[in-house]
């Protein structure tokens, strides 16, 4: 780390019109840490106004995060909104440019690319502003399914939670396991969600209304997971519904195919087991409705973006 930065100093860089729960996210997890002191300094001085209508005022100024070694931009204001002042943009280029990791939380990616810090490199937003990331700043390529990208020292997250996970990977990348899985435990989160996972995970049981046939195939479901009999033909017969009429119904329902549902619910089944009990990954994969271990991974590793025996490992870590 370069001289008058610190990796233990984290600066935290607020707009005002920004979302209270991405401003929340670094000083919650950073400032959990023994011996790591978080920097959060406004865009301007005085007190910022947050999406909630709550004025905050941030103790430090802009100066102080060039003492950081890794500089967050919290979710901002909603693009197309006041410009990005000079000023601000100068300490990210400053902190890029003296070694310090740069993290755009949400659409604090928009930013980041202001600042010209994206350019030539992968980064990822809230999916509701993907589109309009990429068609204003057609320089930067674009993730368009994932919880956060990292870059080196350039990190972006997607939405609200996902900024979670990007700062426990930064404390899980620099710092170890231990410390990430600490903190981790005292936030009541996963320890690791990998960052290629996709942004968003289908509702069990989609909001339509009591007794609707799919809703009651899906409470079904979700009472035989472990049963390797139930498939999309048991569901549909189960709804009294042609498998074609079933299919496209509950695509219209749930936004995804029936099949991919089953899958996806069977795997949050296997993950709630790996972390509660010692059954081995075949028991665990037999009570999800998988065959073996063999047949649950690869499911697995796309849900929740790593192997059942590493996703176990990294749970217990202590």
């Amino acid at each position: 780390m370069p001289s008058g930065r610190t990796a233990t100093t984290i600066g935290v860089l607020v707009g005002d019109g920004a979302p209270m729960l991405e401003v929340a996210v670094a000083p919650r997890v950073f400032g959990a840490c023994p011996g790591f002191t978080v920097r959060a300094a406004g865009e301007r001085p005085g007190p910022l106004v947050t999406t909630a209508g709550i004025a905050i005022t941030p103790p430090d100024p802009l100066a102080a995060l060039d003492t950081a070694g890794v500089v967050v931009v919290p979710g901002w204001r909603v693009p197309g909104g006041a410009p990005v002042g000079p000023e601000v943009l100068d300490v990210l280029r400053r902190a890029h440019a003296g070694g310090a990791t740069v993290v755009g939380l949400c659409l604090g990616a928009f930013v980041l690319a202001e600042a010209g810090l994206l350019d030539g490199r992968r980064a990822t937003t809230h999916w509701r502003h993907l589109a309009a990331f990429a068609g204003r700043f057609p320089g930067v390529d674009v993730v368009a399914d994932a919880l956060y990208v990292d870059e080196g020292h350039v990190v972006t997250s997607a939405g609200s939670a996902a900024g979670l996970d990007a700062c426990l990977h930064l404390l899980r990348r620099d710092h170890g396991p231990d410390l990430a899985n600490r903190v981790a435990r005292a936030l009541v989160v996963a320890p690791q969600r990998a960052g290629g996972q996709a942004q968003f995970v289908e509702h069990p049981v989609p909001l339509v209304p009591a007794g609707d046939p799919v809703t009651e195939a899906m409470r079904l479901a979700l009472d035989r997971l472990g049963d390797p009999g139930l498939d999309v033909g048991a569901l549909a017969g189960a709804a009294h519904l042609s498998r074609r009429t079933f299919d496209r119904r509950f695509r219209e329902a749930t936004g995804c195919s029936p099949l991919q549902w089953l899958l996806t619910q069977r795997v949050l089944r296997a993950q709630h087991l790996l972390s509660t009990t010692g059954a081995p990954v075949d028991a665990v994969a037999r009570a999800s409705g998988f065959a073996d271990g063999v047949a649950l991974r690869p499911h697995f590793r796309r849900v929740v973006g790593v192997p059942p025996q590493v996703y176990r490992d990294s749970f217990r870590t202590t």
